[in-house]
């Protein structure tokens, strides 16, 4: 029987975070930093599923004590890991980053500077970093600018991101403006290895909201899955109060939790347009997905 491979697994390393933005709501879990003896045990379980691993869910995975050997111990077991910052810790930690071959990818929420006081050194402090990180290291930096509203365009709209934008293009002598360059794409290519991608402002989905959906198809359980800080396995990275638990994979077999009729019907569902979940059936992202993406 052939193993079910997943493009990716999230694993929430903590669910703390050092900011408060407002398009990120806090989660109802007490917060939680993962040890290194669950991470390890998480991983032997699921590496014969997924040789790409996330380090978030919520939280800022850079706030963790023991980043370092979490790094190692992925690095050591052979997985590929991506993390999902703020930035604002990368000063403190960019030693960290810069010496674990087992980092991939580092995505970086610029957004989140709008909630928060941030000033000038927080954008120099990333572009130090990922001229850095990419000229010392393999790794790819993705610059996230998730902040456009209805009234906004693909042209980064009304030029709330020029001051970064225009540090950005400072900082790499960039021959054309970012703004121009992206009116017609979320992402471009502005270096080697690095990308800026602009996308709407993100929404949660709230199993107390109205109903938006009652058909369509996501990729939960299709190619990615995501295991809490607590060791509860759910569908998808937006299931941030483990709302759709499919059980624990410190207490059941990870094999078990994704072939356990709950998780069959998900993706049955999904399969035939059909939303099984009342979570999935508040969630705007699912909206994003075509049917001809399947």
């Amino acid at each position: 029987m052939t193993t079910k491979r997943f493009k990716k697994i999230y694993i929430e390393i903590t669910n703390v975070c050092n900011l408060n933005c407002s398009f990120c709501p806090a989660t109802k879990r007490k917060p939680e930093f993962m040890s290194i003896d669950t991470f390890g045990k998480i991983l032997n379980q699921i590496k014969p599923y997924t040789d790409y691993i996330y380090l978030h869910v919520k939280g800022e995975p850079l706030l963790h004590p023991d980043l370092s050997a979490i790094l190692d111990i992925s690095y050591e077991k052979g997985f590929f890991v991506n993390i999902t910052t703020n930035g604002t810790l990368i000063p403190e930690v960019k030693d960290t980053l810069l010496a674990k071959p087992a980092i991939r990818q580092i995505n970086i929420s610029l957004h989140s500077m709008e909630n928060n006081n941030t000033d000038n050194t927080y954008i120099k402090n990333i572009l130090t970093f990922i001229k850095q990180a990419v000229s010392d290291t393999s790794m790819i930096i993705s610059l996230r600018l998730w902040n456009l509203d209805d009234k906004d365009s693909f042209s980064f709209g009304a030029g709330k991101n020029s001051a970064v934008l225009q540090a950005i293009e400072n900082a790499f002598s960039l021959p054309f403006r970012i703004e121009e360059a992206s009116a017609t794409d979320r992402g471009i290519k502005i270096a080697d290895r690095i990308y800026v991608n602009q996308d709407f402002v993100f929404e949660w989905p709230d199993i107390n909201a109205k109903e938006i959906n009652t058909s369509g198809f996501c990729y939960g359980l299709r190619n990615h899955v995501a295991v809490l800080v607590d060791g509860t396995v759910v569908p998808c990275c937006l299931d941030q109060d483990g709302i759709m638990s499919l059980g624990n994979i410190l207490k059941t077999d990870f094999s078990e939790i994704i072939g356990s009729k709950r998780a069959i019907d998900i993706v049955n569902g999904f399969n035939n347009r059909q939303i099984t979940e009342e979570l999935c059936k508040k969630c705007r992202y699912i909206n994003r997905f075509d049917i001809k993406s399947h």
